[in-house]
């Protein structure tokens, strides 16, 4: 399995991971008392069996041996053990999974790194997942801004670094996709802003995208942006786009 497996970004294979069947399913949760000791069983199929466990279920005492999983060598155990300390967020994982997210070599392990990161909503994730955001492969790219868009929380200063590259990523990004992610992330963002130059660089971001590009889910990611941001400069360019049919 190899990151060229995750290129492209319209294949469903590319953006499974251990929450998707789960939150569909109608079966009981599993027992964390069940669960707990299989997290370190000596059997690699029981560890990966209960790190999924916790993507379902949130227990405190499971984020130190989650932690010690993201070391696994297998990725399968790995992935799962980065989307349940994301069900789990803990302080003590942040510095875990910013070292995982910079040397494991299997874009899925990363994918689910970077929506662990976002759900421990840590200013310590902000430089890692901005690199994730201008130099990973694309599922990687993808998450690594919806991730940037649950800083919204964390404070100003954080908010107005990863306005920048989220703007960048927006107007430059050649996968739709993660321009979509981008628009969003940025309307979390401009929500929790004043109005200044900071804010007013992302709003011209989303314009742009609104008027300019080519893919019709990315302008209206960045129509839905300003529409809930509700800034009157915004508000005024989407009534003139659709007053004119263009939108």
């Amino acid at each position: 399995m190899d990151d060229n497996e995750l290129s492209v970004i319209h294949s469903p294979e590319a953006f499974e991971s251990p929450l998707d069947h789960m939150e569909e399913s109608d079966s009981p949760q599993p027992d964390p008392e069940e669960m707990l000791p299989l997290l370190t069983s000596p059997e690699p199929q029981r560890r990966m069996i209960a790190a999924r466990a916790f993507c379902e279920i949130q227990d405190s005492r499971a984020v130190i041996p989650l932690i010690n999983l993201l070391g696994e060598a297998c990725p399968l155990i790995r992935v799962s053990a980065a989307y349940a300390l994301g069900r789990n967020p803990s302080p003590d994982a942040v510095e875990p999974l910013i070292e995982q997210l910079q040397q494991d070599w299997n874009g899925y392990v990363r994918k689910g790194v970077v929506w662990a990161l976002g759900n421990c909503r840590d200013q310590r994730a902000l430089g890692p997942l901005v690199d994730a955001l201008k130099t990973d492969i694309p599922a990687v790219r993808l998450w690594a801004a919806s991730s940037l868009g649950q800083m919204a929380k964390v404070g100003y200063d954080v908010i107005v670094r990863a306005v920048p590259p989220l703007i960048q990523g927006l107007i430059r990004d050649e996968v739709a996709a993660v321009r979509s992610n981008c628009a969003w992330a940025l309307g979390q963002l401009c929500r929790e802003m004043p109005s200044n130059a900071v804010y007013a660089g992302a709003i011209d971001g989303l314009i742009e995208a609104l008027e300019e590009d080519k893919d019709m889910g990315v302008r209206e990611d960045a129509k839905s942006s300003l529409l809930r941001v509700g800034d009157p400069r915004g508000l005024q360019i989407i009534e003139e786009l659709q007053r004119d049919g263009l939108i």
